[in-house]
């Protein structure tokens, strides 16, 4: 069973935020218990900061690994002049750099079918240089998904992903490969 962070939680809002938003709200909270508790409990007082502490810790690690902006817009110009075949060969490189294995489908709206221990994903990437994408890719790799009774399933976009495919992505479990989590799989 794989546990899941609700993703308005404090803690999943305050890794999404700066690493030090965390800091600061645990000087606060310690500071504030500090001032409040009787002596016997400020040791208490001291150690309630602790957990923001940690999620300040993990989210200054993310954004320390994350990828800058000057490099998104490189790996964006690098991947909008690739061809398909060398996508693919990248993109799939990619994926066996981070430990999947990689079996490429034909036909239907998977590219590709990635799996790590139990779990299968299909990636669709055909349409990577699309300008704007809608609903209906997505919607076609979710039926493909059910079909193939994948696990999960990842849609690969450099162009913009509208706001409505976005909400029907979180709403269906699609993960969208965009932006710096391309740039991430391709600079890895």
């Amino acid at each position: 069973m794989q546990f899941s962070m609700n993703e308005n939680s404090l803690f999943a809002i305050l890794l999404r935020s700066r690493w030090w938003v965390s800091f600061a709200i645990a000087a606060a909270t310690s500071g504030a218990l500090y001032m409040a508790l009787p002596e016997a409990y400020r040791f208490a007082a001291v150690v309630s900061g602790v957990p923001f502490m940690v999620i300040g810790c993990m989210a200054a690690w993310r954004q320390w690994q994350a990828p800058s902006r000057k490099k998104i817009e490189k790996t964006t110009a690098a991947v909008l002049a690739m061809s398909w075949s060398e996508f693919a060969g990248a993109l799939a490189a990619a994926y066996r750099k981070d430990g999947y294995e990689v079996q490429p489908l034909s036909g239907g709206a998977a590219d590709f079918e990635i799996s790590k221990n139990w779990q299968r994903t299909l990636v669709a990437c055909k349409r990577f240089k699309v300008a704007r994408t809608g609903i209906e890719p997505l919607r076609d790799l979710v039926k493909t998904k059910d079909v193939r009774e994948a696990h999960a399933c990842a849609y690969v976009a450099v162009g913009e992903v509208t706001e409505n495919a976005r909400e029907f992505a979180t709403k269906h479990g699609v993960t969208l490969v965009d932006g710096r989590e391309l740039a991430r799989l391709l600079l890895a």
